[in-house]
């Protein structure tokens, strides 16, 4: 095989995360987003030690698992690329590539327990938080607002159909693109912001929505561009003219008038989203703006322009607050689903009567987890990177009534060393790329009883685990949890046991040859 060349095969068996193994005449191809059964087209794109490694073409033939998808925007948009599958079939799916994952390490220790997958009690809608993007479909084409198109940085395509969100999202995205577009032909220069020439007004709209009290968070993330094409801050020659300047080289009457026409935008936008006739009730409606080169959402500066900054979601009786910014799980029905989970696997060896336990969470978030585990144990200690969300956790806490929660703000991988209490549980929730080397040494020397290990990515997850199994450790029970419905994403959950912690079965005597005989002798005498 050779790149660039155009080959044609069938996939075989998809591997995570999304690596379609393509079998042809000349040898074996990886693409992504292919299905189990397809007869497909690929380019090669890399050929290294015999392996290739291709881009998807064209779908030659439907795969005899395929039964249609419910969406319109289906191969076009980036994601959900089971869609065309029945749920029972992804579910399958992502059991076996998990568990030949986990077989491929836990082979070398003793026998463990595999529980399969749990399934999402939702698989339409369920998504709790959505991040839209300003763009075109097609270069100079009318204004987008959605998701990146399949293999494109650049091409946005509207998802004004997207089946994991429901109809209030739906609503929303229709109303703001429309309110955009009438203001452009208006004559209203507001463009979005482009990432190849960094010039544009318009980035995100995030919309969060609480599944369970229907609370809904709307924020519009724009540049500092203010409103008309090419307008760049701090650049002189972007604005004609002889006039007084500002700091930023801007005319002041110019800058003023801009000003004043972004504040009426943004009046607009809000009345329009307040009209809505929505199922859910809008709680606040930010403005965020941001500068950063990176195609990313985050805050510069945030300015509310109804209502509040937060909204509140509950969970297994527990009541959350979450900010624009929180990381929360993105499926709330899904996660009580792994919370529930967790917190049976932990309970099997704490005690809710003898809470005198010490838990560590570790990448705790918004303290979901630890505040979960606070009514077993005598104190739970979360660390997270993100000072947002361990001011959260906090103020959830106190929401919550629980006080034998501390949140520490800072990496896991030096706030370990300043904490004095030393744990009898670690619980393990690391980003996407898993636990820093330096940081997974110290966890690991702590020598507790128990580690429960919860992973949103399983080849991170098994990378770890092959760490632990060379430090005394054994995975004991391991499961699935479908948080992502139609996509190639799950959750792990694994129970680890330190073989080191157990007690010996043997007892070591130490005896003198004098004592031996003379226990030898009591013995007879006592026949």
């Amino acid at each position: 095989m050779k790149k660039g060349q155009i080959i044609e095969g069938i996939v075989q068996r998809v591997d995570f995360p999304n690596k379609g193994i393509v079998e042809t005449e000349d040898g074996i191809c990886v693409v992504k987003n292919a299905l189990p059964g397809q007869r497909v087209q690929c380019a090669v794109n890399k050929v290294r030690k015999g392996k290739a490694e291709g881009r998807l073409l064209k779908v030659l033939e439907s795969s005899s698992l395929e039964c249609g998808s419910p969406c319109p925007h289906f191969g076009s948009c980036g994601g959900c690329t089971f869609l065309s599958l029945p749920y029972e079939e992804q579910l399958k799916i992502k059991e076996e590539q998990v568990k030949k994952l986990l077989d491929s390490v836990l082979d070398r220790q003793g026998p463990w327990q595999f529980e399969g997958i749990k399934e999402s009690p939702v698989c339409f809608g369920y998504r709790n938080k959505m991040e839209f993007s300003f763009g075109d479909e097609i270069k100079d084409g009318p204004l987008a607002l959605g998701m990146h198109k399949r293999g494109s940085f650049y091409d946005i395509v509207s998802v004004t159909g997207c089946q994991i969100i429901d109809e209030d999202y739906r609503q929303i995205l229709c109303c703001v693109k429309e309110y955009f577009t009438q203001l452009k032909e208006q004559g209203v220069s507001v463009s979005f912001y482009h990432r190849l020439r960094h010039i544009g007004y318009l980035r995100h709209l995030l919309v969060r929505k609480a599944s369970k009290t229907g609370e809904i968070l709307i924020a519009l993330v724009t540049t500092t561009q203010l409103p008309g094409e090419g307008i760049v801050p701090g650049r002189a020659d972007a604005f004609p003219g002889e006039t007084e300047e500002t700091t930023d080289g801007a005319p002041r009457d110019d800058m003023a008038a801009r000003q004043l026409a972004e504040d009426e935008i943004l009046c607009g936008f809000k009345d329009r989203l307040l009209a809505l006739e929505l199922e859910g009730r809008v709680t606040g409606i930010l403005h965020i703006r941001n500068d950063a080169v990176a195609d990313i959402i985050q805050s510069d500066e945030t300015r509310i322009l109804y209502g509040q900054d937060h909204f509140y979601e509950e969970l297994l009786g527990l009541r959350f607050r979450i900010s624009v910014f929180s990381f929360f799980q993105t499926n709330s029905c899904g996660a009580e689903v792994l919370y529930q989970t967790v917190r049976d696997y932990i309970t099997d060896f704490i005690d809710p009567i003898d809470s005198r336990k010490i838990v560590f969470d570790l990448y705790s978030g918004t303290g979901t987890i630890a505040q979960l585990m606070a009514p077993v144990a005598k104190k739970v200690i979360g660390v997270e990177i993100v000072e947002e969300a361990v001011e959260a956790a906090k103020k959830n806490a106190e929401l919550n009534g629980l006080h034998n929660c501390e949140f520490i703000a800072g990496d896991v991988l030096k706030v370990i060393d300043t904490i004095d209490e030393k744990p009898d549980f670690i619980i393990l929730d690391p980003p996407r790329d898993g636990i820093h080397p330096k940081a997974l040494d110290k966890i690991i020397r702590y020598g507790v009883e128990h580690v429960l290990y919860i992973s949103c990515k399983p080849t991170s997850l098994v990378r770890d685990l092959e760490v632990f199994l060379e430090r005394g450790y054994e995975v004991k029970k391991a499961v699935v949890v479908d948080q992502f419905p139609w996509t190639a994403n799950v959750e792990t959950v694994c129970l680890l046991s330190n073989r080191k912690s157990k007690p010996d079965t043997h007892v070591k005597l130490s005896l003198s040859m004098e004592d031996y005989y003379r226990i030898k002798e009591e013995g007879k005498n006592n026949q």
